[in-house]
């Protein structure tokens, strides 16, 4: 057998991820450390890596988004290697820098591409740059709500307002008139401090009825680069994904290949490496840049399930330094999928319902994927994501894999705790869903009409 390409990993994260994370490097030969809050010591991730270390108490700030625990827990366990996983240092440029000064390989892309990805305002410039379709914008932050009403006129509402800093669906607001935008800037502005240590803003065309569709990257250290697709993530709450599909039913082979080359551009661009999500907003067979993640996505499992590819032993191999064993001509889009995050979370109020869980079956069958780290007996703990599962599933035509998802989420049972599983229920019963004739206003619109 070949050399493992790490000889420890340690996942500085933990849930699904940092289980998805581990097993990939066990089917490598790597061996694997957790990290865990006190909160989490109890975690299947813990109890399946080679070994854990804890970080502190459940407070993120002290665990899970503390650099110098985590580096000192690499230090001690003699990691190589370190891998974010998604969210929490993820896509923190100085974290990256510093694995990198102590010796550690940081699985993902470099400090400087995380750098210039992660301020919007300077990625929509380098965007524009490269020749990426772009909505009308500012590509630098608007000092004060004077520029932003100035920026807004040229524009011409509505407009979006933006964080510069932000991710993660924080920090937007939609205006329409002038009275709106001076109603709403400052409040933008000190939530985006609040959220992001940083209150600087950009605007933005708003585009009122558009498909949010992303494009996944694959990168190597050797300037190999390809696309592996898109993700559909149109269906969103307050800016924030509930379920995902590929490929999208509104991209056809022709726009399919105009958006991974605008994709590949741009991170040939900033010399990007490792994996990566360009996100797009498409209407009326147009697409239009909106910003790039520096990470693995939340959704990557339905782009795996669809070419067949690992995503996370992609990003081991391309974090070594070795070649991509893939082209362009090899990506092929087969069959659909689609992936229901499952929230510990009342399904008509969207708020968390942590808690034990006291009774736990979980779908199976052809085509039907479970990320998980939740079992029989185990407690939801309040202070992190309220995600619990992702349910995957993967069938010959869209069509097909509705109906799919309807039975697995019908097999899917958690007593204990409320899910969100009756509204991904709701959703797939939907015939607005079913023809995929929707926008990302589907839930404000029609959640009240889903039949």
């Amino acid at each position: 057998m070949a050399a493992p390409l790490f000889r420890k990993v340690l996942i500085a994260n933990r849930g699904e991820i940092a289980l998805r994370v581990i097993r990939a490097c066990k089917e490598l030969g790597i061996s694997t450390v957790a990290v865990y809050s006190t909160a989490d010591e109890h975690s299947l991730h813990v109890k399946l890596a080679d070994e854990a270390v804890c970080i502190g108490p459940p407070p993120s700030k002290s665990s899970y988004l503390n650099i110098a625990s985590l580096l000192t827990a690499a230090d001690i366990t003699g990691a190589d290697a370190l891998h974010p996983g998604y969210g929490f240092l993820s896509e923190n440029a100085e974290f990256a820098r510093l694995c990198t000064e102590c010796k550690i390989t940081f699985i993902g892309p470099s400090s400087a591409n995380i750098e210039a990805m992660g301020e919007k305002t300077r990625a929509r410039a380098i965007a524009k740059d490269a020749g990426v379709p772009m909505l009308p914008g500012t590509t630098s932050a608007v000092p004060d709500v004077h520029a932003a009403l100035e920026e807004a006129e040229k524009i011409g509402y509505p407009v979006i307002l933006k964080a510069a800093a932000g991710g993660g669906g924080r920090g937007i607001h939609v205006v329409y008139n002038s009275q709106q935008l001076k109603a709403s800037f400052e409040r933008a502005s000190s939530e985006a401090g609040a959220a992001f240590g940083n209150r600087a803003m950009y605007l933005e065309k708003y585009c009122e009825h558009p498909r949010h569709v992303e494009i996944q990257v694959l990168c190597d250290k050797l300037g190999n680069r390809i696309f592996l697709g898109e993700r559909d993530c149109t269906i969103q709450r307050r800016h924030q994904k509930l379920l995902e599909e590929s490929p999208s039913p509104v991209v056809n082979d022709t726009l399919r290949r105009k958006m991974g080359a605008a994709a590949l551009r741009l991170c040939e661009a900033v010399s990007y490496e490792n994996v990566g999500t360009v996100e797009f907003l498409v209407e009326d067979g147009q697409f239009y840049f909106m910003e790039m993640n520096t990470r693995i996505q939340v959704e990557h499992p339905v782009t795996e399930m669809v070419t067949g590819v690992d995503l996370i032993k992609e990003q081991l191999r391309a974090a070594a330094g070795k070649k991509l064993l893939l082209k362009q001509e090899d990506i092929q889009i087969r069959s659909h999928a689609i992936e229901c995050r499952i929230n510990a979370e009342d399904p008509d109020q969207f708020k968390p319902s942590p808690g034990k869980i006291t009774a736990l079956h979980v779908p199976g069958g052809f085509g039907v994927r479970i990320d998980s780290f939740v079992y029989d007996q185990y407690k939801v703990v309040p202070f992190y994501d309220s995600m619990i599962a992702k349910l995957i599933v993967h069938a010959p035509t869209r069509l097909d894999a509705v109906f799919k998802m309807r039975q697995a989420l019908d097999e899917f049972v958690v007593e204990g705790i409320k899910t969100n599983i009756p509204f991904h229920k709701r959703i797939m019963a939907s015939k607005k869903f079913r023809e995929a004739d929707y926008d990302t206003h589907f839930l404000e619109e029609f959640l009240p009409k889903i039949e």
